[in-house]
């Protein structure tokens, strides 16, 4: 399905905002007492951002194809 520049460009900024907020999410549990104890949630906000990370990519890529 074909998506308009438009689209994928809010796609990414929404994709940029959750970037930042899972971002700061690792910050934290990260600077927590015992961040250990928070290990499968930096896991798992680090395998998001992983794959949101990716799928920025691609959104990018396609924008500079529609240039």
């Amino acid at each position: 399905m074909p998506y308009t520049q438009e689209q994928l460009t809010e796609a990414k900024r929404q994709i940029d905002s959750t970037l930042h907020k899972l971002r700061e999410v690792v910050k934290t549990l990260e600077e927590k007492e015992n961040p250990d104890r928070y290990k499968s949630q930096l896991t798992l906000a680090r395998r998001r951002i992983d794959a949101f990370t990716l799928a920025n990519e691609l959104i990018q890529r396609e924008l500079e194809t529609m240039d």
